[in-house]
């Protein structure tokens, strides 16, 4: 082994540069977030030469002229002083490294001016050395990055075709603009202009801007608050019928920094549980404001990564104000407490238990409960729903009528069926168009929630039940979890190692044989425990719910709808497929010529 020596300045920066500089994208990243800390308004980012040229332009505060060198040293920054500041980041930037790094693998020339100079400073730095001179320019800053990995012909080799490079540039512009409505961003590719916002501070405006209105009028906004914590959470997310085929459109958002965090992406997850399909996800936008106390943002040099206080009350409050702008509760009030004008009296029609305490437990934040989620939220931290909702007066199973003196509720027709198609879909007609509703699916999401809400299921006693033989591992299966089972209504008794019978089964599953039910449960848990109540309880629901190629009268089809609509989350079956599909007016009269 040699000597030991000190490396030079130029190659210590290279090596750091290792860490901070991974590729094109990284470089634009970091100079486009210290343009927002800067208070830029107008942000300009220009990519040519297959990604290796950049040329980023704002009109923030600029750099002093007796700073600028420095500001191209090793951990230099204007952001903290101390070390009690890493403990309170309010800047995307702060570790120091990212214009040193730059410098050791490109050719850099740095234009900028404060207001408080007429004048402004040029830099031109190469192989780690600066030299600066005087030069007209407006306030703000221009940074030119030439010939990336210039002098690192293998990092230079390791780079993805051009298109893919600018693919992860374009990606994040895309987020940064999404976060910063108030900034007006514009992307060019070889000249050519990719994306621009107005900046103009409405988020909304942003999302149609960059994607499409269609996809904004698909979206829920959230807006959680919880005043003890001090945690914030605003954005938007896709109602459950509108999915994407990947996650790379799940924008999520700490402190206005673009984050990589599995305690986000995990509480998203849950949130949408059991209402989208397999392989489907949400289209997210969501930023959670935090105090800088509760949160670490300096794990690593790329500041993706972040680390909470208290993870777990951090994954609570962002799943519950999803949930909360998922659920359906406006909607439920104004279906099922229907009015009756009587002398200026208005008397509210009794409701269904199941669907009251469905509703009330919305009401009281008792959001999907679960027994793995042990973190308590706070009551107030969700903004009260403005829609009004009758004190209930419980008797034999339902709501007594109630008196409201002045008080005026939306009243609401019955649904104008049209009647079945292929004994599987429910046709009504709608102000807005055609809709299609499959009955099974319909029925199975309000048996699902109605389960779920109750605290005992009613059980039906069979007196006479067939012996089931399983295998030695199903047997296994069913002995662990026979509590688990008995919450959900099922009695099961071992008449020996393999054999059972079953001694009750939910009321809603009397009349289906408990051969096809085991069956059934078992094919649903087989090799995959996780959420087993959960699996239990939708497979109860599936077995409910009334079948495809059924017959139905005028009644029955009436009973599946109001009780559908009543639903939290109407959107979707606990399997994730979609429940109702509208055709629109326009589109069936253009089917017909009937526009023109």
């Amino acid at each position: 082994m040699g000597r030991i020596k000190q490396l030079s300045k130029h190659v210590i920066n290279q090596i750091a540069a290792g860490e901070v500089i991974e590729r094109p994208f990284s470089v634009v990243k970091e100079l486009v977030e210290n343009s927002i800390d800067a208070g830029a308004t107008k942000i300009s980012i220009a990519i040519s030469n297959e990604c290796r040229d950049i040329r980023i332009a704002d009109n923030g505060s600029g750099i002093h002229p007796d700073d600028i060198l420095l500001a191209f040293s090793k951990h230099a920054t204007s952001k903290i002083n101390d070390t009690d500041d890493l403990y309170n980041i309010r800047t995307l930037g702060f570790r120091g490294e990212a214009l040193s790094s730059i410098i050791s693998i490109s050719k850099v020339t740095c234009i900028t001016r404060t207001k408080d100079f007429e004048v402004g400073t040029k830099v031109t730095c190469e192989n780690s050395e600066v030299h600066k001179i005087e030069t007209g320019c407006a306030v703000g800053t221009i940074m030119e990055v030439r010939d990336l990995f210039y002098n690192l012909p293998v990092r230079l080799k390791f780079l993805k075709n051009p298109k893919t490079e600018f693919a992860y540039i374009s990606e994040l512009v895309s987020s940064l603009a999404l976060v910063n409505p108030s900034i007006a961003f514009e992307l060019q590719n070889n000249e050519k202009t990719v994306l621009k916002t107005n900046g103009l501070g409405s988020l909304p405006e942003v999302i149609k801007n960059m994607f499409s209105k269609t996809l904004f009028d698909k979206l829920r906004p959230v807006e959680g608050i919880d005043n003890i914590s001090g945690f914030k959470i605003t954005g938007y997310v896709s109602s459950p019928d509108f999915t994407r085929s990947s996650k790379k459109d799940c924008h999520i958002f700490v402190n206005s920094r673009t984050v990589k965090c599995p305690v986000f992406l995990k509480s998203i997850d849950t949130a949408y549980r059991n209402m989208l399909p397999t392989g489907k996800y949400p289209f997210v936008v969501l930023n959670l404001q935090i105090p800088t106390d509760e949160i670490d943002v300096n794990v690593h040099p790329t500041k993706k990564e972040v680390k909470y206080k208290n993870p777990n009350q951090v994954f609570n409050f962002i799943r519950a104000s999803i949930e909360n702008s998922l659920s359906n509760i406006e909607r439920i009030n104004t279906l099922q407490n229907r009015t009756i004008k009587e002398d200026d009296v208005q008397v509210v029609e009794p409701v269904n238990e199941a669907i009251q305490n469905l509703l009330f437990n919305v009401n009281e934040n008792k959001l999907n409960d679960d027994e793995n989620d042990k973190e308590v939220i706070h009551p107030n931290f969700i903004k009260p729903v403005k829609a009004y909702t009758p004190e209930p007066v419980k008797s034999n199973g339902f709501i007594e009528k109630t008196k409201i003196v002045g008080q005026q509720v939306e009243i609401k027709s019955d649904e104008n069926i049209i009647g079945q198609y292929k004994k599987t879909y429910i046709l009504i007609e709608k102000d807005e168009g055609l809709e299609i509703v499959d009955q099974h699916i319909a029925d199975e999401r309000y048996i699902y929630e109605t389960l779920k809400n109750q605290k005992e299921p009613a059980s039906q006693l069979l007196f006479i039940s067939d012996i089931i033989e399983l295998s030695p591992v199903e047997a296994e299966l069913v002995r662990d979890n026979i509590p688990k089972f008995a919450k959900f209504g099922y009695g099961i008794e071992f008449l020996n190692d393999t054999d059972i019978m079953f001694k009750k089964v939910p009321q809603l599953l009397s009349k289906v044989s408990p051969k096809e039910i085991i069956k059934d449960l078992l094919e649903n848990l087989e090799g995959d425990l996780d959420n087993l109540e959960e699996k239990i309880l939708i497979t109860t629901s599936c077995k409910a719910a009334v079948k495809a190629n059924t017959p139905l009268n005028m009644f029955q089809m009436q009973e599946i709808i109001k009780r559908w609509r009543a639903c939290k989350h109407p959107y979707t079956c606990p399997h994730g497929r979609p429940i109702s599909k509208i055709l629109s007016h326009n589109e069936i009269a253009s089917f017909f010529m009937r526009n023109k």
